[in-house]
């Protein structure tokens, strides 16, 4: 007789309303059911609504291997009124993200993505559309091991802002600037997460949803949701040891706040 399986952590709640949960979603677990990955059984749909006891919906999406912040709405005309948000750009969206090579200042990369091919080679659209996204450079370290080519290995921790909503967008526009992000096993440096998994037993994506801005109609007032930097994140941007903060740029926004 096979035993049960051990019952799942609750969902850590970061905000919660009449309308709208939001919720700090692990890397490596599912916002949903999807035929892509027909191997998994848990879910933060599920999880969410079994802890709250509750239907919940949805409002977008996070990857698997990304963490951060996930919103719900918690009735239909709440889930229509914050996706009619989010594709009008009224939602600002914030990631953080540890990549290969040093970066300075702050930039935009304008570049258009065709939509990937699914696991059944179609695409639903095959024409590139537009796609945006602002960087900052946060952080910088660099370490005395040779990962390729070079001498030594750098890394930037950057804040990510994505103006549009395209598949993967952060990952492939970062391989585009020739920066990817580490743990990105498709649009990445395999050299790169090798010395990750080999040196740091890091075996994740570095890609964090830091922070979602509701804008005044959705929540009296705005409000900024953020999600602190998970433990194992955090570990490995420490032992990159001596990061190099740059003047002026703060790590994190802070606590929830009203938006300005």
């Amino acid at each position: 007789m096979n035993p049960c399986p051990a019952p799942s952590p609750p969902l850590p709640i970061l905000y919660q309303s009449e309308d709208y949960a939001a919720v700090d979603k692990p890397p490596g677990l599912l916002v949903h059911r999807t035929a892509l990955d027909a191997g998994e059984n848990r879910f933060c749909l599920q999880l969410l609504r079994d802890q709250l006891g509750r239907v919940v919906f949805p409002c977008h999406r996070l990857d698997k291997p990304t963490s951060g912040v996930l919103l719900f709405a918690l009735h239909p005309e709440a889930l229509r009124r914050a996706r009619a948000a989010f594709q009008a750009g009224r939602i600002e969206k914030n990631y953080l993200a540890v990549v290969r090579g040093h970066l300075t200042g702050h930039g935009e990369v304008d570049h258009p993505l065709v939509p990937e091919t699914s696991r059944c080679g179609r695409r639903s659209h095959p024409e590139p559309q537009p796609a945006v996204t602002c960087w900052q450079a946060l952080s910088r370290t660099e370490l005395p091991h040779p990962v390729g080519p070079y001498p030594t290995a750098r890394y930037t921790l950057l804040r990510l802002t994505p103006q549009t909503g395209r598949r993967h967008q952060l990952r492939r526009h970062l391989a585009h600037l020739r920066h990817p992000i580490i743990g990105d096993t498709r649009h990445g440096d395999g050299a790169h997460n090798r010395f990750f998994r080999a040196h740091f037993n890091c075996h994740r994506l570095l890609l964090h949803a830091e922070s979602l801005i509701l804008p005044h109609d959705l929540v009296p007032g705005g409000l900024r949701i953020h999600a602190p930097l998970d433990s194992d994140f955090t570990v490995i941007w420490q032992a990159l040891r001596r990061p190099t903060p740059m003047p002026g740029v703060p790590l994190a926004p802070g606590r929830p706040q009203a938006a300005p």
